[in-house]
């Protein structure tokens, strides 16, 4: 692209910008587009694209001296829209001159060609950023090219169940089901046992001064109608009985063996009691045993 078709470009984009008049409340925060342009790097690019050639093999040189005639004409027109250009002029005017002289050796600053290559690439980044805000706006909006049903149908949702398991592996949930099951926990209750004492403080309170042979049955009536109670009862109470013969409290008779045993108030003397000596009618039934 010839200097004479750039500078032409130019004034033709400025010849719109200088019809466009400034609002009299002169808000500072206006953007004012001058011929599509939003900025130094869009122009920037409406350049490098006008050199049509691909944007990543553009000649950086020629595009620095195309934007500083660019804004040497916007300064000429309107002086209060160059602002933000003369920023970008600057600094392609020291990219310009760090292309044309030589780079120094011990020099720690970015080289010319590093500096061309990162303009490039804000160049590469703003164009992907246009063709993509395009293609979305060229893209069919809902409401103004696609309507929607009024009713849309409903979907209905069918469920197959596919079975791959074999025998062996029914075998082994049916197996696994019923064991689950199976397993339970077991609570014992606890018995209820009579203890020695408890068969002495009965027998004592009972017994009394009851003078003739009665059952020990007839003492346990009320203990002997549990059945899981029966037992305990029977064994604490004969227990308990020979305790009581032994001390002296009261005294027991059974004429055979798994007869009923029969027990009274106690009838011998405390001599009798502490020699171990029965009386004479526990002799008599001894004799009867006998």
């Amino acid at each position: 692209m010839s200097d004479v078709e750039a500078t032409e470009q130019i004034e033709e984009a400025l010849a719109g910008a200088a019809a466009v008049e400034q609002p009299a409340t002169g808000d500072p925060n206006l953007l004012v587009d001058v011929d599509g342009f939003e900025g130094p790097l869009d122009v920037l690019l409406t350049l490098a694209r006008s050199q049509k050639v691909d944007i990543t093999k553009i000649s950086i040189l020629a595009l620095t001296e195309q934007y500083l005639e660019f804004v040497k004409e916007a300064r000429r027109l309107r002086l209060e829209l160059a602002a933000d250009y003369l920023v970008m002029a600057a600094w392609l005017a020291y990219l310009k001159s760090r292309l044309l002289i030589p780079q120094q050796k011990d020099s720690d600053e970015p080289t010319g060609e590093e500096l061309a290559a990162a303009l490039a690439f804000r160049l590469q980044r703003l164009e992907a950023m246009r063709d993509a805000s395009a293609k979305l706006m060229n893209r069919s909006r809902l409401g103004r090219d696609l309507f929607a049903r009024g009713a849309p149908e409903t979907v209905s949702v069918e469920r197959r169940s596919v079975w791959t398991a074999t025998l062996y592996d029914l075998l082994m949930a049916y197996a696994s089901q019923r064991q689950r099951h199976s397993v339970t926990s077991v609570h014992v209750k606890r018995r209820q046992v009579w203890s020695l004492q408890d068969a002495r403080d009965i027998l004592t309170r009972l017994v009394g001064q009851v003078a003739v042979w009665t059952p020990i049955e007839r003492f346990l009536t009320a203990y002997l109608e549990d059945p899981q109670e029966r037992a305990t009862a029977m064994a604490s109470a004969f227990s308990a009985s020979l305790e009581l013969v032994r001390e002296g409290v009261i005294d027991i008779q059974q004429s055979g063996p798994f007869e009923t045993i029969y027990v009274r108030a106690s009838q011998r003397t405390p001599e009798e009691i502490g020699a171990g000596e029965p009386t004479e009618e526990l002799q008599e039934k001894e004799v009867e045993l006998s």
